[in-house]
C-alpha cells in the first residue's frame, strides 16, 4: 500500500511537470475582446463569444485537451461525479490552465456548492482576468449566496466585456451599501 501511495505521488509530480505553460495571449484573443465589447447585436456577439470559448477551451497540450473534453462530455451526460474527477485531474496536471478551474466551478455550481465554486472562479480569474464565463459564474454564485450587491457589481463587470450576455436580464438595481452600525457612546 505504501509503495502504491509513493508511486501515485511520483506520478502526480511527473504529470505536473509535464504540462507545458499556457501560451501567450494571442492577438486574436485581444481583438475578439474588443470586438465583443462593441458587438452591434446578439448574433454577432455570439459568434465572437464562441470563438473566445474555443480559445479558452484550447488546453496547453493533447493530454490536457483529452481530459477537458472527457470531463465536458461527462458533464453533458449528467455524470457530474465523473466530470468532477476529470476536472480535478486536469487541475492537478495543469494548475496554470484557467479553464480547468472554470469547468470544475461549473460542476460545483450545478451541485449548489457556491462557496467552492467561487474559490475556483477566483483561481480562473487570477489566470485569465477577462474570462467572461468565469466572471458571469462568479456573479451568479455570489447572488445565490445572498451577496446581491457584490454579485451585481461583478455581473456589470462581465457585461462591460460582453453586453449581450444571456444573463443581462439578471441585472437589478444595486442594493444599498450596508451601513455599519456605530455603537452609541454615553458621555
Amino acid at each position: 500500500m505504501r509503495l502504491l501511495l509513493i508511486f501515485c505521488l511520483l506520478l502526480t509530480t511527473a504529470a505536473q511537470a509535464a504540462c507545458p505553460p499556457n501560451p501567450e495571449r494571442s492577438a486574436r484573443h485581444t481583438e475578439l475582446m474588443a470586438l465583443l465589447a462593441d458587438a452591434p447585436n446578439e448574433t454577432v456577439a455570439r459568434e465572437y463569444s464562441n470563438e473566445l470559448w474555443n480559445i479558452w477551451g484550447t488546453a496547453p497540450d493533447t493530454t490536457a485537451q483529452e481530459i477537458l473534453q472527457r470531463g465536458m462530455e461527462r458533464r453533458q451526460a449528467f455524470d457530474l461525479r465523473g466530470a468532477l474527477e476529470d476536472f480535478n485531474t486536469l487541475i492537478d496536471y495543469c494548475p496554470g490552465y484557467a479553464e480547468g478551474y472554470n469547468q470544475r466551478a461549473f460542476i460545483n455550481f450545478i451541485g449548489r456548492d457556491y462557496e467552492i465554486a467561487l474559490e475556483d472562479l477566483d483561481r480562473a480569474l487570477a489566470i485569465t482576468p477577462d474570462h467572461i464565463g468565469a466572471l458571469t459564474g462568479r456573479a451568479l454564485a455570489l447572488i445565490q449566496l445572498g451577496r446581491d450587491r457584490e454579485g451585481q457589481l461583478v455581473l456589470r463587470e462581465a457585461l462591460k466585456l460582453n453586453p449581450w450576455l444571456p444573463e443581462r436580464n439578471r441585472v437589478t438595481p444595486l442594493p444599498p451599501v450596508p451601513q455599519e452600525t456605530v455603537p452609541e457612546v454615553e458621555l
